[in-house]
């Protein structure tokens, strides 16, 4: 299988480039501003790009991301206006990759063939589900493969060497590290250097060159910290900045979070 994902991924990596992957919830602050903020991080650069799919208990988020995912269920972003988020997006950027991330309760209400139809129909490249951990997900991924998504396999700190050589089999053109026990948002608990001492241990388990990203707790304050890495997420400070445009009472969110992903990719170099 060969995604958008992969495309850009190695265009990166001939240019010897890491880079950061914007995470926003459909939806936020409202369906507008939430195209335009994901048109915004393309414009400036972004090759790969997460979405959520919202759901009313998103147990692995924090604070920023769960009032985010709410304030978009208020606007009425469902899934079926996410998808049309990422299909106006798709009209206008067709290059970039489009990784959408959310919770198992969502594909099942839909129905998962409709599910990943709909994905493919417009222009999702890979599924990140928060609360569908290998091995149950063996049969999800295998539909995801057949229609041409790539599933991206989560590892924790705790994960055995001998469970990544595993789940390296279930894993497509991506997978992801969680940098730290506990949910999106919080400080890191661990030190930048042993994140990547373990982050080198998975990239040597994870064969047929699958690239690695690294996510929570990933801030612009610690960005600088780490070295030759893949990728690296930030999702919270992004949702930060759109809630705080809000209590700000401006209609600035496109601005303000256009400026940050500036910022991010400046510290990153």
């Amino acid at each position: 299988m060969e995604t958008r994902i992969k495309k850009n991924f190695d265009i990166l990596s001939k240019e010897r480039k890491s880079t950061i992957i914007p995470f926003v919830s459909g939806g936020d602050p409202d369906i507008k501003q939430s195209t335009e903020i994901l048109k915004s991080f393309a414009k400036n650069g972004a090759k790969i790009l997460e979405c959520g799919f919202n759901f009313n208990a998103p147990v692995s988020d924090g604070n920023p991301i769960q009032n985010s995912s709410y304030r978009a269920l208020k606007n009425g972003a469902y899934i079926e206006k996410v998808f049309e988020i990422i299909k106006e997006f798709r009209k206008d950027y067709k290059e970039q990759a489009i990784i959408l991330m959310g919770y198992y309760n969502v594909c099942l209400k839909l129905g998962e063939d409709n599910f990943l139809k709909e994905c493919k129909n417009v222009g999702v490249d890979g599924l990140i589900i928060s609360d569908l951990p290998f091995p149950e997900n063996i049969p999800f991924v295998k539909k995801c493969r057949n229609i041409g998504i790539s599933f991206v396999q989560l590892i924790a700190p705790t994960t055995s060497n001998e469970r990544i050589a595993k789940i390296n089999e279930y894993a497509d053109e991506m997978v992801y590290y969680i940098s730290m026990l506990g949910v999106t948002g919080s400080a890191l608990k661990n030190s930048p250097e042993d994140i990547q001492k373990k982050y080198l241990e998975i990239k040597k388990l994870c064969s047929g060159n699958k690239r690695t990203v690294i996510g929570f707790g990933i801030t612009q304050d610690v960005i600088k910290k780490f070295k030759n890495v893949d990728g690296l997420v930030v999702g919270s400070q992004i949702c930060k900045t759109i809630e705080k445009s809000i209590e700000n009472g401006q209609n600035s969110a496109v601005v303000e979070v256009s400026k940050l992903y500036k910022t991010l990719l400046n510290e990153l170099q």
